[in-house]
């Protein structure tokens, strides 16, 4: 479709751009202009009035495990190792495909209600959440995520090669779940399909003290050090949470240019800790956001992370100046499409994807308009999304969604199934 969308403030996202006025020209699936009002001959499938709200990139979800949305407040008020061990393993055990399928549509929901067009998602069939957001319309990068007790270096090859040519919505990225889940022997042959395929590895990273020390205990070094030892991060990818990362692990990522993706909800519900994401900054550590997964946080709201983003860092370092604004949503949008390898999708500029969202200037919460970034930050929430756009269609609008399937099946296929395993 052709889409105008007019009478609009800009926020491009564009390094060293402000909020401009004017409109943005969507033709198929990628912008063709964003500006001041310029007459044209196009004919439009759709003019959009924006009506002086803002438009801007969607969010990047940089760390998900969609399909854990059955285990809602399900498994919640433990430590990270039992919640896994005890709540989280023996429930996942009992998932189909066809399960995770539908528990993955009704996360795709949530993410489009919270200005997410794109989520870097971790899970057991990455093969089903495929298809589950090619269904839907959304844009979705896979990240392997084998250890002992699933996945293998084969099926890890498989779906690099066949899910990065499955869907123009849809590419893989190489994982792993994480170190203490994770043989040596996996993880050297992780290495190796870095080395042969030349490309980025992500693992979850440093989550919590404990996990350190028992690495520390079992190889001399911490989870980052081991990696890179191994030669996992020799062409780049990085780390989910980070949380409890040393001075030698910090000078790793900053020195392979390695991201950051971190996740203060789940962390902060989990009772992990804080990352230290100002020093991280003062290192040059590129920072994406992610929810995490929706047994863990239990929200898949990137404007309640975007908050505890700058809000913990301010508490951490006790300065209410450690992480401003303006850089924590570039956290949640530049920096998790680059993160995500979406260089196609990080701002709004002629030839990038249209996957942009409108954020509703006229409700309290965002009145008066002293500083419309902060505003979105500290003050927006879930209610501002007036639209979602993936790819140039509209997956949500003012409470619609248009998925291609009806929000009451997909509540009622997940109900189903979490009914089934109780």
């Amino acid at each position: 479709m052709n889409i105008r969308l007019y009478n609009a403030r800009i926020l491009s996202m564009q390094a060293g751009s402000g909020i401009e006025e004017g409109e943005v020209w969507v033709k198929g699936s990628h912008i063709t202009y964003t500006g001041p009002r310029k007459d044209t001959e196009t004919v439009w499938d759709r003019e959009i009035d924006v009506k002086g709200n803002v438009v801007m990139p969607g969010f990047k979800n940089a760390h998900t495990h969609s399909a854990m949305t059955f285990l809602r407040s399900y498994a919640d008020d433990l430590p990270l190792l039992d919640w896994l061990d005890k709540q989280v393993f023996p429930m996942e055990a009992k998932l189909t495909p066809d399960d995770m399928y539908h528990l993955s549509r009704l996360a795709v929901m949530e993410y489009v209600t919270s200005g997410i067009t794109a989520n870097f998602d971790m899970y057991m069939d990455p093969a089903s959440v495929a298809k589950a957001s090619a269904d839907c319309g959304f844009r979705t990068v896979l990240c392997g995520a084998m250890n002992n007790f699933s996945q293998s270096l084969k099926e890890e090859e498989q779906w690099y090669k066949e899910l990065n040519s499955y869907h123009e919505l849809i590419s893989f990225c190489f994982g792993a779940h994480a170190e203490y889940t994770t043989s040596m022997e996996l993880l050297q042959g992780l290495a190796g399909l870095a080395r042969k395929y030349k490309a980025p590895v992500y693992l979850h990273n440093s989550e919590t003290r404990e996990e350190v020390e028992q690495c520390i205990g079992r190889y001399g070094k911490t989870p980052t050090a081991l990696l890179d030892s191994l030669g996992i991060y020799d062409y780049g990818g990085g780390g989910y949470h980070c949380v409890h990362m040393t001075e030698e692990d910090l000078d790793i990522f900053t020195e392979k240019g390695l991201y950051v993706v971190t996740n203060p909800g789940s962390n902060t519900k989990l009772a992990s800790g804080i990352a230290p994401i100002r020093k991280m900054m003062d290192k040059g550590i590129p920072i994406a956001i992610g929810t995490d997964g929706p047994a863990s946080n239990n929200c898949l709201d990137m404007f309640r992370e975007m908050f505890l983003v700058t809000g913990l860092a301010k508490l951490r370092e006790h300065d209410a100046s450690a992480v401003d604004a303006a850089e924590v949503l570039r956290m949640a949008t530049v920096n998790g499409a680059h993160a995500m390898g979406l260089k196609d999708c990080d701002v709004l500029a002629e030839g990038k994807c249209a996957d942009l969202i409108i954020i509703d200037l006229h409700q309290p919460n965002m009145q008066p308009l002293n500083n419309i970034t902060k505003n979105i930050v500290y003050s927006g929430s879930k209610q501002n999304i007036v639209l979602t756009m993936v790819n140039g269609n509209v997956l949500y609008e003012n409470g619609t969604f248009h998925i291609g399937a009806e929000p009451e099946e997909v509540y009622a296929k997940a109900n189903e199934i979490i009914g089934r395993m109780r």
